[in-house]
């Protein structure tokens, strides 16, 4: 559900209920940038909520969400409540996305937070493929947003499912709370647990008690770095990962067929990324995105009448910036502390949804100038390859939990803290 259907729904449903063609044709561009501009609102919304409130209260609010409003937007009377309708839902799958990530990261061991992290995103390109399915043979639009959207009611036994982030009650100081989890889950794994982490005697890494906010991403010279690189990166990615995506139609091939392909792609994408990433993240990520930009600029190289080449070299670029957006998200969650990691994916994908905002009406171009999206295209993510090795490694290093944890010019986690009671625990929190 957090795949935007732009190219297919709206190609053969909303043009023709309610007249969106010749004058009024731009308006399927602008729907999908409001659309956009709700996944950057609930990112910066949703981040930021899950610092203070926790990972699965937001996750548990934006599931129920997303499944209301995206039902609700098939009995949409008009266009413009059918663009407000997608705008909340917008922000409801934001939210879910980068909540469920964050979770799920901070429920992993060290040494398979990778694994973990590309192996949901198999379900995305999963999403993908069956989207261009569903339209294929759902021609209405009311029955192909209610046949995306109302399964997510099922999610509702995740009430009883979804667990607190162990990490983050034990830095926001709910430490008997994390116990009780961290005891459930050594038992299940059958683990032991460790006798020194003891309620009373439990002292973790200090910052716990101190309220966070966006602005502690840019306090200190290191975290101002990681930050605004990772901004841009976010960016990027987005804006080249939706800009193929809804420039499908613009091919001149079979629009489901590419469509079924575009998702396709994302299979042996993330594939590659799992051989790659255990020995790295900067390279992969600096590579990946220089690869979606020199396919992109290739494309204007290809002379007229040879749309099969076109599409062949768009794939390319579709892979390689798919590559990266997966390497990203793990990255990013390895270089923001614990106390601000959820406020840092969420406003590095409020940037990232910025992008998507701009993607559709950067497609708009093509008519009065056509190489204008390839070039825009192809350049950003190249510069973006070039900022990316300014960023330290973080393969096989543990989490930092707290700013100052960051500082050392490695960037790898500072030794100055003695092992304490609260830090086994943390250990425990992502080794379980």
């Amino acid at each position: 559900m957090g795949i935007q259907p732009r190219d297919i729904s709206q190609h053969h449903c909303h043009r023709g209920h309610w007249d969106l063609v010749c004058d009024r044709a731009s308006l399927n561009s602008v729907g999908s940038s409001i659309y956009m501009f709700g996944l950057l609102v609930g990112a910066a919304v949703f981040g930021a909520m899950a610092d203070r409130y926790g990972r699965r209260f937001c996750l548990l609010l934006c599931l129920a969400v997303q499944a209301v409003f995206g039902v609700s937007a098939a009995f949409a009377p008009n266009f413009p409540v059918y663009v407000l309708l997608r705008f909340v839902l917008g922000t409801s799958i934001s939210g879910v996305i980068i909540n469920a990530f964050v979770l799920g990261t901070e429920w992993t061991c060290t040494q398979r937070r990778m694994l973990a992290g590309i192996f949901t995103d198999y379900f995305f390109g999963l999403g993908y493929m069956l989207l261009a399915g569903i339209a294929y043979l759902v021609r209405d639009w009311r029955q192909l947003q209610l046949a995306i959207s109302a399964p997510g009611f099922i999610f509702i036994f995740y009430i009883w499912l979804v667990p607190h982030s162990a990490r983050w009650l034990l830095v926001n100081d709910r430490r008997e709370e994390a116990l009780s989890l961290l005891r459930k889950v050594a038992k299940v794994n059958g683990r032991s647990f460790p006798t020194a982490a003891q309620v009373e005697r439990c002292d973790v890494a200090g910052e716990g008690k101190d309220q966070h906010s966006a602005i502690d991403l840019l306090k200190t010279s290191e975290m101002r770095r990681r930050s605004l690189i990772l901004f841009y990166l976010w960016f990027v990615n987005v804006l080249v990962y939706y800009g193929l995506s809804h420039g499908i139609s613009s091919l001149g091939v079979d629009l489901y067929l590419t469509q079924f392909i575009f998702g396709l792609v994302e299979i042996p994408a993330r594939s590659l990324v799992l051989l790659v990433l255990p020995w790295s993240r900067r390279i992969p990520q600096s590579f990946f995105m220089a690869v979606g930009g020199v396919a992109c600029l290739l494309t204007l190289a290809v002379p007229a009448g040879k749309p099969q080449v076109v599409t062949a070299l768009a794939l390319v670029g579709k892979f390689g910036i798919t590559a990266s957006f997966a390497v990203i998200y793990i990255y990013s969650a390895e270089l923001f502390p614990t106390v601000i990691r959820q406020t840092g994916i969420g406003m590095a994908s409020m940037f990232a949804r910025s992008g998507g905002v701009l993607a559709p009406l950067i497609n708009m171009l093509r008519e009065p100038t056509p190489t204008v999206p390839m070039i825009i295209f192809g350049c950003a993510p190249l510069l973006g390859a070039a900022l990316a090795l300014a960023l330290p490694e973080t393969a096989n290093q543990p989490l930092p939990d707290n700013i100052q944890d960051i500082q050392e010019p490695s960037g790898r986690i500072s030794p100055s803290h003695s092992p304490s009671e609260g830090q086994q625990l943390q250990h425990l929190a992502s080794d379980s």
